[in-house]
């Protein structure tokens, strides 16, 4: 018989708060008890039913500080039914990786899981930090630091697996780097101006983004199938929270909720949208140009005097303009958030990927342009690898600083004032949650991975697009890598909430700019050495000779790393083999249910063969209509449903 959240007693009096909610100060009572009930409401009634508390007593609101902080658990069983509910994936205890369901969970591997649920109108919500857990995932994270593997499975089973496998992939990157990094130092220390043999250097370079990017998607299936998410089935996808309109019925789920028309979205995108990032690109350019007259003057000044301080002011021109650049990022990225919110899309994906798109053009020209402009038109190598190395390093230190420095300095001074304010009070008052929900719901909202996987974006483009000019870069990013695991590790556990956990199957569209990033920098690279001097000394007479082999070799480049990406599989052979044996089983547990309904309608046995040769359209359907089953009435439908197919067939 199949388990439902209304048919169990999921009510207990003491219990461990996993989430804090924090009302605003003029809220009604009336409002707080209709949202104490629609927490606690069994899910029959249409409540989430959650357990629910004020986070301070009678007694304790008069002795402490009064908050409107109210804090929200659940029951094991509620954890296990949400389980179910959302198609968590996890290992059996015969290898397999199967979907998890409450009646069977004794079959499945550490089948204790956890499920954050709530619901209301509130001012913020937040899980808290597990002490102790955090404690020993600290301990083994970064808190000792050595050259060694992140316990990515502990962070993934803190933090969920779409922070996991950020840092699984910074992880991968930077190991994927030190490569081109030992290649690319006796190229610097030896063969600086030998422009002829950077073509070795760079079509290794070319070569190695490809297989690095293929090799990454192997692992990734590797782990998130370890953790159940690589077979995970999608949910329908609800509303955003943003998401506004006029109150309608959907035609495909059948639920009143707000409707917008998407020719009123696609003419703000058009009209508004798409001009203002044409505006800020152009501003980004005419930025770009006083950043060259700096450049010049600099350049001048040092020519007329050549001491060794002008010789200095040459690299200021380009600090300057890194500084420029990322506040001029961080500021656009402010204004495409709140584009992207007013065009009103209805779903999040959507949202993230008209985001996402705003975010990577700009920042591309933003950082990318001066490069361009230097290497094809100035034409000025020399300026070009200061520049380069100056744009390079200086964001590196910015973004250790802004997002994890300065962050975690803050927090440290915010946190000795709560000591000193909870220490205050009375001695006979517990006040451990109290001090602890304080501190965190002054902390940052981390965001997502958006900014994290723009840095390495960037960095990537830096590394690769100009290879044959600075080999150096790779190195840089190494070290700056190496860092930026501890400090990235710093701001998750220390600056920030604890965020929800996402389920998570890649690194999702990210995928795609990074291997676009690489067939750019193969024109870009087979442009530099075509206009190295040794190679235009090869063709001195006839230009349309030298173009046309560079394109030739530009075009057997991109050739080679589409072979390689198809060569080298997605997913490994065990892998395709588990999925594939995953599949099977779901077939012929669909074939049994269908057997089960022709007994029930008392059809022949040959019948239950008919329908499982049906086709797999057939199948789906009547697996999504067996699987919705919670009630003797879906049943009946179902059957009946089935039993007209078969009259009609």
């Amino acid at each position: 018989m199949r388990v439902t959240l209304s048919s169990l007693d999921t009510c207990e009096s003491s219990f461990t708060p996993l989430v804090v909610i924090e009302l605003a100060q003029d809220v009604k009572d009336e409002t707080k008890e209709w949202l104490k009930n629609r927490i606690i409401a069994k899910k029959k009634d249409g409540g989430a039913q959650l357990l629910f508390r004020p986070l301070l007593n009678k007694y304790e609101k008069e002795t402490l500080e009064n908050q409107n902080l109210y804090v929200v658990g659940a029951s094991n069983v509620r954890l296990l039914l949400g389980a179910e509910a959302v198609g968590l994936v996890k290992e059996c205890t015969d290898a397999a990786m199967r979907a998890f369901t409450y009646g069977t969970r004794h079959n499945f591997k550490g089948f204790h899981v956890r499920r954050l649920l709530t619901s209301g109108i509130v001012t913020q919500v937040f899980p808290l930090h597990d002490t102790e857990a955090l404690k020993k995932l600290e301990d083994t994270w970064y808190t000792r630091f050595a050259l060694k593997y992140q316990p990515i499975d502990s962070i993934r089973g803190y933090f969920g697996e779409t922070i996991a496998l950020y840092f699984g992939f910074l992880e991968y990157f930077t190991f994927a780097l030190i490569p081109m990094a030992i290649i690319g130092l006796p190229y610097y220390l030896f063969v600086w101006e030998d422009y002829d043999k950077y073509v070795i250097f760079a079509s290794f370079n070319l070569i190695w983004s490809t297989v690095i990017l293929e090799v990454w998607k192997r692992g990734c299936a590797n782990m998130t199938y370890r953790w159940g998410t690589l077979v995970m089935k999608r949910q329908f996808e609800e509303p955003r929270p943003g998401f506004h309109g006029v109150l309608g019925i959907n035609s495909v789920t059948g639920r009143e909720e707000p409707l917008y028309s998407s020719y009123k979205r696609q003419l703000r995108i058009y009209l508004v949208s798409l001009p203002f990032v044409c505006l800020c690109l152009y501003f980004s350019l005419y930025v770009m140009m006083i950043y060259f007259d700096m450049e010049d003057w600099a350049l001048s000044l040092h020519e007329d005097s050549g001491s060794e301080w002008t010789s200095l002011l040459l690299y200021v021109p380009s600090i300057i303009y890194a500084v420029v650049i990322e506040i001029m990022n961080r500021l656009y990225r402010y204004a495409a958030e709140f584009l992207t919110s007013w065009e009103n899309h209805r779903l999040e994906s959507a949202y993230q990927n008209h985001l996402v798109l705003k975010v990577l053009v700009f920042n591309f020209l933003n950082c990318f342009a001066s490069l361009f402009y230097i290497a094809f038109v100035l034409k000025d190598m020399k300026l070009l690898r200061q520049s380069l190395a100056t744009l390079l390093i200086t964001s590196q230190i910015l973004n250790q600083v802004v997002e994890s420095l300065l962050p975690y300095w803050l927090q440290r001074k915010y946190c000795a004032r709560v000591k000193r304010k909870v220490q205050a009070l009375k001695s006979d008052v517990d006040t451990t949650l109290y001090e602890q929900v304080l501190l965190e719901k002054e902390m940052g909202t981390y965001l997502g991975t958006f900014d994290d996987y723009l840095e390495l974006f960037l960095q990537f483009g830096y590394v690769s697009l100009f290879s044959c000019v600075y080999p150096l870069a790779a190195a840089f990013a190494v070290l700056n890598n190496f860092t930026e695991v501890n400090s990235d590790a710093l701001k998750m556990c220390r600056v920030f909430k604890r965020p929800f956990s996402e389920p998570s199957a890649s690194i999702g569209v990210w995928q795609l700019a990074f291997e676009t990033m690489s067939v750019i920098s193969v024109v870009t690279n087979c442009a530099l050495i075509g206009m190295s001097p040794q190679v235009n000394a090869v063709f001195p007479e006839s230009k349309t000779d030298l173009v046309l082999i560079v394109v030739a070799v530009e075009h057997a480049l991109l050739a080679l790393k589409f072979i390689l990406a198809f060569a080298i599989p997605d997913k490994p052979r065990h892998i395709q083999q588990k999925l594939a044996r995953l599949e099977f089983e779901s077939l012929e547990a669909l074939k049994q249910q269908i057997a089960r309904g022709c007994i029930q309608l008392q059809l022949p046995p040959s019948a239950s063969d008919q329908l499982g040769d049906c086709s797999l359209t057939l199948l789906s359907e009547a697996s999504q209509k067996l699987c919705a089953d919670q009630s003797c009435l879906a049943t009946s439908k179902f059957l009946t449903h089935l039993k007209c197919w078969i009259m009609i067939w």
